[in-house]
């Protein structure tokens, strides 16, 4: 049987693409058609084995990042990223269950009757919602943005900045997501009337001036966003809050970055479990990354760039697990302490649980441990496995809210 001539160009020019099993190329050819199955399968296996490799070298071992960030459509598939959370507050959905809203309208004139298409309008509904913005928008709110629950801000493909006013509250509320938004420069706010659901509105007293506020909120999730400069915290959790995943967030330029717990005389606070994980503690941060109280904090993974007093702290008991993380101590030779027990004397801190298991000290940081050291003791201060130290700066290299474009990775 003959072989084209075309058919023999196809097969010699795959063979030498190597697409071609070598056992073609050295015996009698019988069957050309058996010949284009091969190479067709052949064709088939190395773009395979090509998008593995792909997705392979896409990945970080961020686990967050890497159940979602190799996915070039993404965009059509924007609700998966609820499947992607760790630690505490892994069990956040958000609006994953709902349908998408749109934000179209970056304004924010009436807080009480605020227009649709706005975020005030989409954050207050009573059903589930994933919201995402039509364009790039500077939101300045008017008062604090008081979210309803099971609700998802998610920032990808646009770059949002709420900024110039009162910013995010999480009050009394659960299943919350925060994804890909800068928030800065957040201002207080209050006496006011400001709406929190379809059916209700309320007078609000004087606000913080946080950039989020969790107020007795659970199940929350607050990623890749890019915070800084606000009036009192960057992300303060307070009044019972409990399962909570603060990662892969790019803080800077602010004093008083994360408190974790109300005040040292609410117990209630005793349940609070929060993971801290694979952040970016920056340029012109001062202390509390995060300042703990009562509860269980796992601190996992985070690159510490940045501190002018300390980097962890604590008072009235907290247990403090430190595992994998960077610390890059400051020049000034009175500050390389990583923590700072707080209001107590140290015949009585020296009982807190507080340990640091596999972090990177550099440039003379240091950490001072406390309690029993027992694994046992921390067992409600665990919430996920930490990878090496050494891999921290690779894993935290995307933290704060993410350049993302349609049809392609992110």
């Amino acid at each position: 049987m003959a072989i084209p001539l075309s058919l023999l160009l196809v097969i010699l020019s795959l063979i030498i693409l190597g697409l071609v099993p070598t056992f073609i190329s050295s015996s009698p050819v019988q069957d050309p058609e058996q010949i284009v199955q091969q190479v067709n399968q052949s064709i088939r296996n190395a773009t395979t084995a090509k998008r593995k490799l792909a997705s392979l070298s896409c990945r970080t071992g961020n686990p967050i990042d890497d159940c979602w960030r190799c996915d070039p459509h993404w965009e059509k598939n924007r609700q998966r990223l609820a499947n992607c959370a760790i630690g505490f507050g892994k069990n956040a959905i958000g609006g994953r269950d709902g349908k998408i809203y749109v934000v179209t309208d970056p304004s924010d004139r009436d807080p009480v009757n605020p227009k649709p298409g706005t975020l005030r309008h989409a954050v207050i509904q009573d059903k589930p919602l994933w919201i995402i913005f039509a364009r790039d928008m500077v939101i300045r709110l008017k008062q604090e943005l008081i979210m309803n629950s099971f609700k998802t801000i998610d920032g990808r493909g646009a770059k949002v900045h709420i900024t110039g006013g009162p910013c995010i509250t999480i009050q009394y509320v659960t299943n919350v997501i925060i994804h890909g938004i800068n928030i800065h420069d957040c201002k207080r706010g209050g006496n006011a009337y400001v709406r929190d659901s379809p059916t209700h509105y309320g007078w609000r007293t004087i606000s913080d001036g946080d950039g989020v506020s969790i107020f007795g909120g659970s199940h929350i999730w607050v990623d890749h966003c890019s915070l800084s400069n606000c009036n009192d915290g960057q992300i303060d959790a307070i009044h019972g809050s409990t399962a909570i995943t603060i990662s892969n967030n790019y803080f800077t330029h602010h004093d008083k970055v994360m408190l974790l717990g109300h005040s040292d005389s609410y117990k209630q606070d005793k349940n609070m479990q929060v993971t801290i994980a694979f952040n970016h503690f920056g340029e012109g941060l001062v202390q509390r990354m995060p300042r703990c109280r009562h509860g269980y904090f796992h601190v996992v993974n985070n690159d510490y760039t940045h501190w002018q007093m300390y980097a962890i702290g604590g008072s009235a008991n907290p247990t403090i697990n430190s595992q994998g993380n960077r610390f890059v101590a400051p020049n000034n030779v009175n500050r390389k302490e990583v923590t700072k027990h707080e209001n107590a004397p140290e015949s009585t801190w020296k009982r807190w649980n507080w340990r640091s298991e596999g972090d990177l000290m550099l440039n003379g940081a240091f950490f001072t441990p406390s309690g029993t050291g027992a694994s046992s003791s921390y067992a409600k201060a665990s919430s996920l496995g930490a990878s090496p130290s050494s891999l921290v700066r690779s894993m935290t290299a995307g933290a704060g809210a993410l350049v993302c474009k349609k049809g392609s990775r992110c």
